[in-house]
């Protein structure tokens, strides 16, 4: 049941004019739990395509957030007018009904603090999401989208997101879909020691499996990125050899296991591209994982000899197997949430009783001067 001002609440009760209108905000979107990899990546955010999809959205309300991740992408709308679930596929041109959710209010909020937390995550607990909000709020900032009531609402979100995680111990132990992946890799190649890797990107993903390599055992990493300073910077940062994009194909047969965290309008690999290298390398195996959200690993590399191809969305064991031993935490860090979000009923109803006076002490004024 949601808390607040008992005088607000009290003022509202007694009050003459019509009830406050309810919690104008509203989120929609789908993630891991919804759609399918082959799905999300219909609906990903690709680089240079926020104006336009921003332009979009805020013909349809206020305030207007975009959050985008390997797993989700939803949109957050205050002052909202017309159908969000129009909105949204409006906006990606894809009839995407069937795995979208919309929430309106309080329930809204709550999602959105959840997301936060880091409780809404494929690998729950995982702590990169609290960044991607905050810049997913400071975008909508500098675009002047962001009003009173979603900076409000993103700053809490903000706020019960830390609390989860310095109060519960739900993040003691670093995990992302970085850590499970190299996990993943770990089991199905009996451990990483004495391995090469390649890791396609250069970005904080990519930064976050370099480093979980290195605590894995790894010692020989080939950074492969589009731009070759970036792949510089990240190989001098934690160490390892840079390849020059161009040169993937030739750098690929001394790969054990490749891990794809980049961001890109067409696949880098395919199943062509892998046989040749296996072929090089005496058939021994390759751990293919493609964690980038559009996937940039053809599918087709699955059915290559040798050749073991996961996905996102193949994860899903390292993960339920990593939430047992956090599973703990979720009572305490549901009660944050909770307790957070009725914080943020509070304000909205004593704003809306506070309003309510204003307006009600005008009317009367006004009646006292027309006598």
């Amino acid at each position: 049941m949601t808390l607040a001002c008992p005088t607000a609440r009290r003022f509202v009760a007694r009050s003459p004019l019509p009830a406050p209108d309810p919690l104008d905000f509203v989120v929609v979107g789908l993630n891991h739990n919804t759609a399918p990899v082959e799905v999300r990546e219909r609906a990903a955010v690709r680089a240079g395509e926020e104006d336009a999809l921003l332009a979009h959205l805020s013909r349809h309300a206020r305030e207007v957030m975009l959050l985008a991740t390997c797993n989700r992408t939803e949109v957050y709308l205050a002052g909202l007018s017309g159908d969000p679930l129009a909105a949204f596929q409006g906006a990606w041109g894809h009839a995407l009904e069937d795995h979208l959710y919309s929430y309106s209010g309080e329930d809204a909020v709550s999602h959105l603090y959840r997301v936060a937390a880091g409780l809404d995550s494929l690998v729950i607990g995982e702590t990169q999401i609290q960044g991607q909000v905050k810049r997913a709020w400071q975008a909508a900032n500098a675009r002047g989208l962001s009003g009173p009531l979603l900076n409000k609402i993103a700053q809490g979100a903000l706020a019960a997101g830390k609390r989860v995680r310095t109060e519960t111990g739900l993040s003691d132990s670093v995990v992302s879909v970085s850590s499970a992946a190299v996990e993943l890799a770990e089991l199905a190649l009996g451990g990483l020691s004495g391995r090469t890797a390649l890791i396609i990107g250069a970005g904080e993903t990519a930064e976050l499996t370099l480093t979980h390599l290195r605590a894995a055992g790894i010692e020989d990493v080939i950074v492969v990125n589009r731009t070759a300073e970036r792949a510089r910077q990240l190989a001098a940062k934690l160490g390892g050899r840079v390849c020059a994009a161009e040169f993937l194909h030739e750098a690929l047969p001394e790969a054990d296991v490749v891990i794809a965290s980049s961001a890109a309008p067409h696949y880098v690999l395919n199943g062509e591209a892998v046989a040749a290298a296996l072929a090089a390398r005496g058939e021994r195996p390759m751990f293919l994982i493609d964690i980038s959200v559009p996937r940039i690993l053809d599918p087709d590399i699955a059915g290559v000899r040798g050749a073991h191809l996961l996905n996102l969305d193949d994860l899903t064991a390292v993960v339920h197997r990593n939430l047992q031993g956090r599973r703990a935490a979720l009572p305490q860090a549901g009660a944050i949430i909770r307790e957070a979000a009725s914080d943020l009923s509070r304000w909205h109803l004593t704003r809306t009783a506070q309003q309510m006076l204003r307006g009600h002490g005008r009317g009367q004024g006004l009646a006292a001067a027309s006598d």
